[in-house]
């Protein structure tokens, strides 16, 4: 276990993930801001990038657990992610659509704020949002962030807009 909340849980992702993955990143709906759901191939490198990102970092986007039932219910963690010509240590969050609007993103990404400051010692974090994403950037406004900037992303084709929420460590 990496870290703990009242309700939750994230640990390190596993292949045996796949499964508990693909319910989150080949649901249409839950994929709208990244213009539609995974094929069972971006599945899989999706779920290798996080393994490499453990090696690489020791940390990535985690698998999100509920004590209450031991189900992985959504991914939260920290990436080093592109923005702009650096690159910056996001707390990324996205969960299976069944447990929206029941504040686990939040707490999870409060943890993963809490770890970013205690542990690694970041002198800041953000969160990078697609600009449509409104249920994302309260999850960020809520973490204590405020948007700081905006770029376009190239991804599948498409130019999307992004804002860049981030917190400083006091």
């Amino acid at each position: 276990m990496i870290v703990e909340t009242e309700r939750l849980y994230m640990r390190e992702m596993e292949q045996t993930d796949y499964d508990s993955l693909c319910n989150i990143l080949q649901d249409e709906d839950t994929m709208y801001a990244y213009e539609g759901a995974f094929s069972d191939d971006e599945v899989r490198e999706w779920l290798d990038r996080q393994i490499s990102r453990y090696h690489q970092w020791n940390f990535g986007l985690w698998a999100v657990i509920l004590k209450d039932t031991d189900e992985m219910i959504g991914q939260c963690g920290l990436t080093m992610q592109p923005w702009k010509e650096t690159e910056v240590l996001e707390i990324g969050y996205l969960f299976n659509r069944s447990y929206w609007h029941k504040g686990y993103a939040t707490e999870a990404a409060e943890a993963c704020k809490h770890y970013a400051f205690e542990i690694l010692k970041a002198d800041e974090v953000c969160s990078i949002i697609r600009d449509t994403n409104t249920a994302s950037q309260k999850v960020a406004i809520r973490n204590g962030m405020s948007k700081a900037d905006t770029w376009i992303k190239h991804y599948r084709g498409i130019d999307m807009p992004h804002d860049r929420y981030r917190i400083r460590h006091e």
